[in-house]
């Protein structure tokens, strides 16, 4: 009996909720879905870095935090908001050359674990410099996106969080038709596979990483613009890649797609256990929610589910 009261409290009670409370629910999702957007946008850096160096790059994190402090830290000077922002992709260009003249030319052909610990120095070495740079004070950023709730049939919406959501739906549209159909995209695979090889066929190896890191460079930006518009530009921005790992493991660390789907499914996951199941456990499920469902892919599907599946033979 105990059993059969513990399974309606967990299984029916939560559907009864959604299906009585039908507007409600669709609020909740909703939220989720534009909450997993902004996930993604974050989750995309990596991916790029992923597919042009078969890496995971500790340091996109810290690329979001050193764009947003950028734009924010140029706006602060006077500088207009255009200006501010073309000024900030300069600057994430120039990062760029400096990572392949400095760290990723040395490191050609080298261990995964070898580049892997390499972007981690990378972290602490952008986020002291941002700091050095532009301060350690939270910072306000308005770039005059509006932020004003309406509803529609009843369910209130935010224009910000659908000019976000709109901004990464473009985003990658772009991305995807950039590495599937264009000749740098194959490149860029190619690279990931084997450097030395792509080198042997001709694929200019400094050129298609300072192109890659680039783009992960303004994809940072544009998420540092979202986050940091919402939440205020601060050191914890940087943390917000441990919240993409989850994304990555679901989606596939080589699929834009993957990236987008995987940020809803986290987004939308997390928001309904937090209302429906979080008053179960006393709240918080939030937090962690995330983390189990990945673990859950990784013992069942590790690829993910828009990711290559690796086949080596012995």
């Amino acid at each position: 009996m105990e059993f059969i009261s513990f399974l309606n409290l967990v299984f029916v009670a939560p559907f009864v909720d959604m299906v009585s409370f039908p507007i409600f629910f669709a609020e909740v999702v909703i939220a989720g879905v534009l909450t997993g957007i902004m996930y993604s946008l974050v989750a995309l850096g990596f991916v790029l870095i992923f597919k042009a160096s078969g890496v995971f790059n500790f340091a996109q994190g810290a690329m979001v935090l050193f764009a947003a402090l950028t734009l924010v830290g140029l706006m602060e000077l006077g500088v207009p908001v255009l200006a501010a922002l073309l000024g900030a992709v300069a600057v994430m260009t120039v990062l760029a050359f400096a990572v392949e003249r400095f760290m990723l030319r040395h490191l050609i052909n080298q261990d995964d674990i070898i580049l892997f610990m390499a972007t981690i120095g990378l972290t602490f070495l952008i986020q002291g410099f941002g700091e050095m740079v532009w301060g350690s004070n939270v910072k306000a950023l308005d770039i005059g996106i509006p932020s004003e709730s309406f509803e529609v049939g009843g369910i209130l919406l935010n224009e910000f969080d659908l000019f976000a959501a709109g901004s990464g739906a473009v985003l990658v549209a772009v991305l995807a038709v950039f590495f599937h159909y264009t000749r740098i995209g194959r490149a860029l695979r190619a690279v990931a596979d084997d450097h030395q090889a792509a080198m042997a066929v001709g694929i200019p190896l400094k050129t298609i990483w300072v192109t890659v890191w680039s783009v992960a460079g303004f994809v940072g930006l544009v998420a540092g613009i979202m986050w940091g518009a919402k939440s205020g530009v601060q050191f914890s921005l940087s943390l917000i890649a441990l919240k993409a790992l989850p994304v990555l493991i679901l989606g596939g660390f080589t699929s834009v797609p993957g990236a987008i789907v995987g940020g809803l499914i986290i987004g939308v996951g997390e928001k309904i256990a937090e209302i429906y199941w979080g008053p179960l456990v006393g709240g918080a499920i939030e937090n962690w929610f995330a983390y189990m469902l990945a673990l859950v892919f990784l013992l069942f599907r590790p690829q993910g589910l828009f990711g290559e599946r690796i086949i080596e033979r012995v």
